[in-house]
């Protein structure tokens, strides 16, 4: 099949921009408010190495169109430098990313996803992002994901839900009827289409050993039956952010080592469950619990005391993500 792919410029969202406006109103306390900040704790003895600026940034295609531009305000380029860079790291370094709306396949079975990507020292590793329950063109969803791309990766969010997310002005007694209505085979069957496209983008040119995915919530438990599905054939790591509805009994099919990252108020997500799911995986997994944090703390923080906690979740990760796919080697 015929495919491009063109670069359509620098991007950022009116959310990130947000996001960048309170991070540096926060550089300017005083140190010692930093201290207060809580702390995980780590059901596993494997601790993550010390942590680090989370903005640090460290072919052959598939069937793909380019869509359309996002449907969120564009500017037409971002500076990292604006963001919170550790000491002696060059402003530079991560300054652009370039954003792409694409539809993978054709006609009924294709996917609409949006792909960050980044244009100063890229990695070229592949990420599968799995949204939560308000979809890929959720603006919290799209501003994590422009993070992840800042530190060098290519990040992939498809529309897992084909334009029905869930819209938080539905009564919430219609949920379960909602949530039933993603048939699960078919979304088993995007996200293996999504996967295929990044193998070709990234792993088949022989750009990228093994990709990564992550998941915010649903797709947090998506996380899991996609990395069972797997075996390792193409994913090298996963992280799962408080997943939800997942199978602890497909768990032992997992190859590789997950990180999972929840609050220990989160009642849509038991630790004990993590902590099973985690034992039964091994290979390095581990879970990372944040106190009194509840549901979406990391991608959606509602306080400072959450915004602070989130930073650090983002850094756990980030190291996690570049120690599974040997990004420094």
């Amino acid at each position: 099949m015929g495919s491009y792919c063109r670069d359509m410029g620098t991007l950022a969202s009116a959310g990130t921009y947000a996001s960048i406006r309170r991070r540096r109103r926060r550089s300017s306390s005083s140190c010692s408010s930093l201290s207060l900040r809580r702390r995980p704790v780590h059901y596993n003895y494997c601790f993550i190495p010390p942590f680090s600026s989370p903005l640090l940034p460290s072919s052959k295609k598939g069937n793909v169109n380019i869509r359309r531009l996002f449907m969120e305000n564009i500017i037409s380029k971002v500076s990292c430098s604006l963001l919170k860079v550790e000491d002696g790291i060059d402003d530079e370094a991560c300054e652009l990313v370039s954003g792409l709306e694409l539809s993978i396949g054709e006609g009924a079975d294709s996917i609409n996803a949006c792909l960050f990507k980044a244009m100063k020292n890229n990695n070229g590793c592949g990420i599968l992002l799995l949204s939560d329950i308000f979809g890929f063109e959720d603006s919290s969803t799209r501003e994590f994901a422009y993070r992840v791309a800042c530190n060098g990766y290519n990040v992939l969010v498809p529309d897992l839900f084909r334009g029905d997310p869930w819209a938080k002005d539905r009564p919430k007694t219609m949920f379960e009827q909602w949530i039933a209505s993603q048939d699960p085979q078919r979304m088993a069957n995007d996200i293996a289409a999504s996967t295929k496209w990044m193998v070709d983008e990234f792993v088949a040119a022989g750009i990228s050993k093994k990709l990564g995915v992550i998941g915010f919530c649903y797709g947090g438990g998506r996380v899991i039956e996609a990395l069972a599905r797997d075996q390792g054939a193409c994913f090298g790591v996963g992280v799962s952010f408080y997943g939800t509805r997942m199978d602890p009994s497909i768990a032992s099919d997992i190859k590789v080592p997950v990180l999972f990252i929840s609050g220990d108020n989160d009642p849509l997500c038991p630790i004990s469950v993590l902590r099973d799911i985690e034992t039964t995986i091994g290979r390095g997994s581990q879970v990372v619990v944040f106190r009194e944090r509840g549901h979406g703390f990391a991608h959606r923080p509602a306080s400072p005391e959450e915004d602070g906690d989130a930073e650090q979740a983002f850094m756990i990760m980030r190291n996690f993500l570049n120690d599974g796919l040997d990004i420094n080697n």
